[in-house]
Protein backbone atom coordinates (compact mmCIF):
# COMPACT_ATOMS: atom_id res chain seq x y z
CA UNK A 1 0.00 0.00 0.00
CA UNK A 2 1.16 3.82 -0.35
CA UNK A 3 -0.94 6.94 1.09
CA UNK A 4 -1.34 10.12 -0.86
CA UNK A 5 -2.85 13.57 0.21
CA UNK A 6 -6.37 13.88 -1.16
CA UNK A 7 -9.54 16.31 -1.03
CA UNK A 8 -12.75 14.56 0.09
CA UNK A 9 -15.36 14.56 3.04
CA UNK A 10 -16.62 12.15 5.73
CA UNK A 11 -20.40 12.89 5.71
CA UNK A 12 -22.62 15.01 3.71
CA UNK A 13 -22.86 18.19 3.57
CA UNK A 14 -19.71 18.76 4.68
CA UNK A 15 -16.65 20.85 3.17
CA UNK A 16 -14.05 19.06 1.39
CA UNK A 17 -11.07 18.90 3.30
CA UNK A 18 -7.36 17.16 3.15
CA UNK A 19 -7.19 13.87 4.45
CA UNK A 20 -4.93 10.71 3.82
CA UNK A 21 -5.82 8.14 1.86
CA UNK A 22 -4.74 4.59 0.72
CA UNK A 23 -3.86 3.33 -2.98
CA UNK A 24 -3.35 -0.66 -3.91
CA UNK A 25 0.16 -1.98 -4.26
CA UNK A 26 0.42 -2.51 -8.00
CA UNK A 27 -0.88 -5.48 -9.93
CA UNK A 28 0.62 -7.58 -12.96
CA UNK A 29 -1.44 -5.17 -14.97
CA UNK A 30 -1.89 -1.73 -13.11
CA UNK A 31 -0.25 1.71 -13.90
CA UNK A 32 0.62 4.23 -11.40
CA UNK A 33 -0.43 7.93 -12.80
CA UNK A 34 0.80 11.06 -11.12
CA UNK A 35 -2.18 13.11 -10.97
CA UNK A 36 -1.55 16.78 -12.51
CA UNK A 37 -4.77 17.72 -13.71
CA UNK A 38 -8.08 16.58 -12.40
CA UNK A 39 -11.78 18.08 -13.64
CA UNK A 40 -14.48 19.09 -11.67
CA UNK A 41 -18.14 17.62 -12.81
CA UNK A 42 -21.51 18.19 -11.88
CA UNK A 43 -21.55 14.47 -10.02
CA UNK A 44 -18.74 15.21 -8.10
CA UNK A 45 -20.94 17.36 -6.34
CA UNK A 46 -24.14 15.36 -6.09
CA UNK A 47 -21.72 12.61 -4.67
CA UNK A 48 -20.44 14.55 -2.14
CA UNK A 49 -23.65 15.73 -1.07
CA UNK A 50 -24.70 12.71 -1.02
CA UNK A 51 -27.60 14.12 -3.37
CA UNK A 52 -28.67 9.98 -4.44
CA UNK A 53 -28.33 8.23 -1.26
CA UNK A 54 -25.38 6.51 -2.82
CA UNK A 55 -22.45 7.75 -1.28
CA UNK A 56 -19.69 5.60 0.33
CA UNK A 57 -17.56 7.50 2.98
CA UNK A 58 -15.26 8.61 2.39
CA UNK A 59 -15.71 9.93 -0.56
CA UNK A 60 -12.93 11.30 -2.74
CA UNK A 61 -14.44 12.29 -5.97
CA UNK A 62 -12.72 13.34 -9.24
CA UNK A 63 -13.03 11.00 -12.81
CA UNK A 64 -11.36 13.41 -15.29
CA UNK A 65 -7.87 12.69 -14.85
CA UNK A 66 -4.64 13.56 -16.81
CA UNK A 67 -1.32 12.77 -14.99
CA UNK A 68 2.20 11.06 -15.90
CA UNK A 69 3.14 7.22 -15.96
CA UNK A 70 5.25 7.01 -12.52
CA UNK A 71 5.13 3.13 -12.53
CA UNK A 72 3.80 -0.03 -14.04
CA UNK A 73 3.12 -3.41 -13.32
CA UNK A 74 4.90 -6.47 -14.31
CA UNK A 75 2.54 -7.82 -17.58
CA UNK A 76 2.10 -3.85 -18.63
CA UNK A 77 3.30 -3.25 -22.19
CA UNK A 78 1.13 -0.58 -23.01
CA UNK A 79 2.85 2.73 -21.14
CA UNK A 80 6.21 3.50 -19.96
CA UNK A 81 6.72 5.95 -17.19
CA UNK A 82 6.71 9.19 -18.46
CA UNK A 83 3.77 9.16 -21.14
CA UNK A 84 1.04 11.36 -20.44
CA UNK A 85 -2.09 9.67 -20.20
CA UNK A 86 -5.87 10.01 -18.87
CA UNK A 87 -8.47 8.23 -16.97
CA UNK A 88 -12.18 8.75 -16.99
CA UNK A 89 -15.73 7.62 -15.38
CA UNK A 90 -14.09 3.98 -15.04
CA UNK A 91 -11.47 1.74 -13.85
CA UNK A 92 -12.82 -1.62 -14.65
CA UNK A 93 -15.58 -4.25 -15.54
CA UNK A 94 -15.80 -7.55 -16.02
CA UNK A 95 -14.01 -7.73 -19.60
CA UNK A 96 -16.38 -11.33 -20.32
CA UNK A 97 -20.13 -9.96 -20.82
CA UNK A 98 -21.49 -9.13 -24.63
CA UNK A 99 -20.88 -5.44 -23.76
CA UNK A 100 -17.07 -5.36 -22.63
CA UNK A 101 -16.80 -7.61 -25.93
CA UNK A 102 -18.38 -4.84 -27.54
CA UNK A 103 -15.98 -2.35 -26.28
CA UNK A 104 -19.21 -0.72 -24.32
CA UNK A 105 -17.77 -1.23 -21.27
CA UNK A 106 -20.16 1.34 -19.45
CA UNK A 107 -23.14 -1.13 -20.08
CA UNK A 108 -21.19 -4.09 -18.77
CA UNK A 109 -23.89 -6.60 -17.37
CA UNK A 110 -21.82 -7.33 -14.02
CA UNK A 111 -21.57 -3.40 -13.40
CA UNK A 112 -18.68 -1.33 -14.08
CA UNK A 113 -16.11 -0.36 -11.87
CA UNK A 114 -16.75 3.95 -11.59
CA UNK A 115 -13.63 5.61 -10.44
CA UNK A 116 -14.76 6.69 -7.41
CA UNK A 117 -17.15 5.69 -4.95
CA UNK A 118 -17.28 2.19 -6.99
CA UNK A 119 -16.22 -1.48 -5.27
CA UNK A 120 -12.71 -2.77 -6.28
CA UNK A 121 -13.47 -5.68 -8.12
CA UNK A 122 -10.65 -7.99 -6.41
CA UNK A 123 -10.62 -6.43 -2.99
CA UNK A 124 -13.63 -4.96 -2.69
CA UNK A 125 -12.05 -1.73 -1.20
CA UNK A 126 -14.24 2.05 -1.73
CA UNK A 127 -12.85 3.11 -5.15
CA UNK A 128 -11.65 6.67 -4.59
CA UNK A 129 -11.08 9.34 -7.31
CA UNK A 130 -8.86 11.98 -8.56
CA UNK A 131 -8.76 14.69 -6.72
CA UNK A 132 -5.78 13.45 -4.78
CA UNK A 133 -2.02 12.91 -5.59
CA UNK A 134 -2.05 10.00 -7.33
CA UNK A 135 -3.76 7.14 -8.31
CA UNK A 136 -3.49 3.14 -9.40
CA UNK A 137 -5.62 1.72 -12.31
CA UNK A 138 -5.85 -1.12 -14.18
CA UNK A 139 -3.81 -0.98 -17.97
CA UNK A 140 -7.20 -1.53 -20.14
CA UNK A 141 -8.55 1.33 -18.56
CA UNK A 142 -5.92 3.94 -19.31
CA UNK A 143 -6.10 6.33 -21.99
CA UNK A 144 -3.49 7.64 -24.09
CA UNK A 145 -3.48 11.53 -24.99
CA UNK A 146 -1.99 12.56 -28.01
CA UNK A 147 0.90 14.96 -27.82
CA UNK A 148 -0.99 17.18 -29.67
CA UNK A 149 -3.46 17.81 -26.96
CA UNK A 150 -2.83 20.19 -23.84
CA UNK A 151 -3.12 18.04 -21.02
CA UNK A 152 -4.39 20.85 -18.33
CA UNK A 153 -7.63 21.01 -21.14
CA UNK A 154 -8.11 17.07 -21.41
CA UNK A 155 -9.69 16.25 -18.23
CA UNK A 156 -13.33 17.13 -19.17
CA UNK A 157 -13.44 15.58 -22.32
CA UNK A 158 -13.37 12.19 -20.63
CA UNK A 159 -16.50 12.81 -18.73
CA UNK A 160 -18.87 15.91 -20.41
CA UNK A 161 -17.16 15.21 -23.72
CA UNK A 162 -17.49 11.46 -23.90
CA UNK A 163 -21.20 11.87 -22.93
CA UNK A 164 -21.64 13.34 -26.48
CA UNK A 165 -19.43 11.81 -28.50
CA UNK A 166 -20.85 8.96 -27.90
CA UNK A 167 -24.18 9.65 -29.45
CA UNK A 168 -22.83 11.68 -31.88
CA UNK A 169 -21.17 8.48 -33.36
CA UNK A 170 -24.13 6.15 -32.41
CA UNK A 171 -26.26 8.39 -34.47
CA UNK A 172 -23.78 9.25 -37.16
CA UNK A 173 -23.55 13.70 -37.03
CA UNK A 174 -22.01 14.15 -40.24
CA UNK A 175 -21.50 16.73 -42.41
CA UNK A 176 -25.12 18.54 -43.70
CA UNK A 177 -26.77 16.83 -40.62
CA UNK A 178 -29.56 19.34 -38.96
CA UNK A 179 -28.37 19.31 -35.32
CA UNK A 180 -29.95 21.13 -32.38
CA UNK A 181 -28.09 21.57 -28.87
CA UNK A 182 -30.75 22.21 -25.82
CA UNK A 183 -28.84 24.08 -23.26
CA UNK A 184 -25.35 25.65 -23.39
CA UNK A 185 -23.55 24.65 -20.39
CA UNK A 186 -20.80 22.21 -19.68
CA UNK A 187 -21.90 19.38 -22.25
CA UNK A 188 -23.86 21.64 -24.46
CA UNK A 189 -20.75 23.60 -25.19
CA UNK A 190 -19.04 20.10 -25.84
CA UNK A 191 -21.96 19.28 -28.22
CA UNK A 192 -21.47 22.72 -30.37
CA UNK A 193 -17.59 22.01 -30.84
CA UNK A 194 -18.01 18.36 -31.61
CA UNK A 195 -20.54 18.46 -33.71
CA UNK A 196 -18.98 21.69 -35.76
CA UNK A 197 -15.98 19.65 -36.31
CA UNK A 198 -17.42 17.11 -37.55
CA UNK A 199 -19.49 19.19 -40.09
CA UNK A 200 -22.81 19.46 -38.95
CA UNK A 201 -25.63 22.22 -39.12
CA UNK A 202 -26.06 23.12 -35.02
CA UNK A 203 -28.50 25.36 -33.43
CA UNK A 204 -28.55 26.27 -29.76
CA UNK A 205 -31.58 26.69 -28.18
CA UNK A 206 -31.41 28.12 -24.86
CA UNK A 207 -34.00 30.26 -22.62
CA UNK A 208 -31.30 33.16 -22.28
CA UNK A 209 -30.72 35.64 -25.14
CA UNK A 210 -27.70 36.42 -23.65
CA UNK A 211 -26.41 32.92 -24.73
CA UNK A 212 -26.03 33.79 -28.14
CA UNK A 213 -23.01 35.74 -28.10
CA UNK A 214 -21.70 32.69 -26.94
CA UNK A 215 -23.47 30.10 -28.75
CA UNK A 216 -22.25 31.85 -32.41
CA UNK A 217 -18.59 32.04 -31.12
CA UNK A 218 -18.88 28.68 -30.20
CA UNK A 219 -19.62 27.90 -34.45
CA UNK A 220 -23.11 27.56 -33.98
CA UNK A 221 -24.87 28.19 -37.12
CA UNK A 222 -28.25 29.52 -35.12
CA UNK A 223 -29.81 30.28 -31.85
CA UNK A 224 -33.41 29.08 -31.17
CA UNK A 225 -34.72 31.13 -28.01
CA UNK A 226 -37.19 28.37 -26.74
CA UNK A 227 -39.43 30.84 -24.84
CA UNK A 228 -40.15 32.59 -28.45
CA UNK A 229 -43.34 30.73 -29.09
CA UNK A 230 -43.37 31.91 -32.96
CA UNK A 231 -39.93 30.85 -33.27
CA UNK A 232 -40.53 27.81 -31.81
CA UNK A 233 -43.35 27.02 -34.62
CA UNK A 234 -41.10 28.59 -37.18
CA UNK A 235 -38.89 25.61 -36.73
CA UNK A 236 -40.84 22.54 -36.37
CA UNK A 237 -40.16 19.62 -37.90
CA UNK A 238 -36.69 20.49 -38.93
CA UNK A 239 -34.15 19.13 -37.25
CA UNK A 240 -32.59 15.27 -37.89
CA UNK A 241 -31.03 15.25 -33.79
CA UNK A 242 -32.27 17.12 -30.77
CA UNK A 243 -29.77 16.63 -28.30
CA UNK A 244 -31.09 17.82 -24.93
CA UNK A 245 -28.51 18.49 -22.20
CA UNK A 246 -30.98 19.48 -19.54
CA UNK A 247 -29.28 18.29 -16.19
CA UNK A 248 -32.84 17.82 -14.46
CA UNK A 249 -36.70 16.58 -14.94
CA UNK A 250 -38.21 18.93 -17.54
CA UNK A 251 -40.34 19.09 -20.78
CA UNK A 252 -39.30 17.63 -23.60
CA UNK A 253 -42.16 17.64 -25.55
CA UNK A 254 -41.00 21.47 -26.73
CA UNK A 255 -38.20 19.68 -28.55
CA UNK A 256 -39.66 16.73 -30.06
CA UNK A 257 -41.94 19.06 -32.15
CA UNK A 258 -39.08 20.23 -33.59
CA UNK A 259 -37.95 16.57 -35.22
CA UNK A 260 -38.45 15.87 -38.69
CA UNK A 261 -39.64 12.57 -39.93
CA UNK A 262 -37.07 9.67 -38.08
CA UNK A 263 -35.94 12.24 -36.32
CA UNK A 264 -34.49 11.49 -32.79
CA UNK A 265 -33.77 13.33 -29.05
CA UNK A 266 -31.07 12.47 -27.60
CA UNK A 267 -31.09 12.31 -23.67
CA UNK A 268 -27.99 13.05 -22.41
CA UNK A 269 -28.55 15.22 -19.46
CA UNK A 270 -31.36 14.26 -17.17
CA UNK A 271 -30.78 11.01 -14.98
CA UNK A 272 -34.54 11.45 -13.32
CA UNK A 273 -37.72 11.19 -14.48
CA UNK A 274 -39.18 13.50 -17.03
CA UNK A 275 -42.56 15.14 -17.22
CA UNK A 276 -45.02 13.40 -19.51
CA UNK A 277 -44.58 12.57 -22.78
CA UNK A 278 -47.26 12.77 -25.70
CA UNK A 279 -47.45 10.07 -27.21
CA UNK A 280 -48.61 11.82 -30.92
CA UNK A 281 -45.37 13.57 -30.83
CA UNK A 282 -43.75 10.33 -31.42
CA UNK A 283 -45.93 9.21 -33.51
CA UNK A 284 -46.06 12.00 -35.95
CA UNK A 285 -42.76 12.06 -38.00
CA UNK A 286 -41.69 8.48 -36.67
CA UNK A 287 -40.14 10.43 -33.96
CA UNK A 288 -38.13 8.31 -31.77
CA UNK A 289 -36.11 9.22 -28.02
CA UNK A 290 -32.96 7.62 -26.88
CA UNK A 291 -30.66 7.73 -24.00
CA UNK A 292 -26.74 7.72 -23.95
CA UNK A 293 -24.69 7.37 -20.70
CA UNK A 294 -20.69 7.93 -21.29
CA UNK A 295 -18.91 5.84 -23.82
CA UNK A 296 -16.26 2.76 -24.26
CA UNK A 297 -12.79 2.96 -24.01
CA UNK A 298 -12.14 2.51 -27.55
CA UNK A 299 -14.68 5.58 -28.20
CA UNK A 300 -13.29 7.83 -25.52
CA UNK A 301 -9.57 7.10 -26.94
CA UNK A 302 -11.03 7.87 -30.45
CA UNK A 303 -12.33 11.51 -29.03
CA UNK A 304 -9.17 12.32 -27.93
CA UNK A 305 -7.21 11.63 -31.00
CA UNK A 306 -10.00 13.47 -33.11
CA UNK A 307 -9.58 16.58 -30.44
CA UNK A 308 -5.96 16.22 -31.34
CA UNK A 309 -6.37 16.82 -34.59
CA UNK A 310 -9.24 18.99 -34.99
CA UNK A 311 -7.89 20.78 -31.86
CA UNK A 312 -11.21 20.72 -30.30
CA UNK A 313 -10.92 21.37 -26.46
CA UNK A 314 -13.54 22.87 -23.61
CA UNK A 315 -13.21 26.08 -22.33
CA UNK A 316 -12.10 25.47 -18.62
CA UNK A 317 -11.08 27.76 -15.85
CA UNK A 318 -8.24 26.35 -13.70
CA UNK A 319 -8.27 26.52 -9.67
CA UNK A 320 -6.15 24.98 -6.53
CA UNK A 321 -7.18 22.45 -4.67
CA UNK A 322 -7.91 24.92 -2.30
CA UNK A 323 -10.91 26.69 -4.29
CA UNK A 324 -12.81 23.38 -4.52
CA UNK A 325 -15.47 24.07 -2.39
CA UNK A 326 -16.32 27.93 -3.98
CA UNK A 327 -16.16 26.04 -7.09
CA UNK A 328 -18.87 23.59 -5.73
CA UNK A 329 -20.90 26.89 -4.46
CA UNK A 330 -20.15 28.17 -8.07
CA UNK A 331 -21.49 25.38 -9.61
CA UNK A 332 -24.92 24.76 -7.33
CA UNK A 333 -25.72 28.67 -8.48
CA UNK A 334 -25.19 28.02 -11.77
CA UNK A 335 -21.99 30.90 -11.93
CA UNK A 336 -19.45 29.07 -13.93
CA UNK A 337 -19.43 29.74 -17.81
CA UNK A 338 -17.24 27.03 -18.21
CA UNK A 339 -15.57 24.21 -16.75
CA UNK A 340 -13.65 23.72 -13.70
CA UNK A 341 -9.92 21.90 -13.60
CA UNK A 342 -8.24 21.13 -10.54
CA UNK A 343 -4.03 22.12 -11.10
CA UNK A 344 -3.24 19.41 -8.52
CA UNK A 345 0.61 21.08 -8.15
CA UNK A 346 -1.57 23.00 -5.81
CA UNK A 347 -2.06 19.94 -3.24
CA UNK A 348 1.71 20.67 -2.68
CA UNK A 349 2.57 21.82 1.04
CA UNK A 350 -1.24 20.88 1.99
CA UNK A 351 -0.73 19.68 5.53
CA UNK A 352 -3.70 18.04 7.05
CA UNK A 353 -5.47 19.33 10.05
Amino acid sequence: MTTCIAYGVHEANTPLEPLRIERRDLRADDVAIDIDYCGVCHSDMHYVHNDWNSTRFPCVPGHEIVGRVSAVGSAVNRYRVGEVVAVGCMVDSCQQCEACEDHQEPHCTQGMTPTYNGLDRLSGEVTRGGYAQHIVVRERFVLRVPPALDPRFTGPLLCAGITVWAPMREHAVKAGTRLAVVGLGGLGRMAVKLAVALGAQVTVITTSPGKADDALALGAHHVLLSTDAQAMKGAASSFDLVFDTIPRSHNVNPYLMLLARNGTLVLVGALEPLEPIHGALLAINNRKIAGSLIGGLEQTQELLDFCAEHQVLPNCEMIGIQDINLAFTRMHNNDVKYRFVIDMASLKGVELS
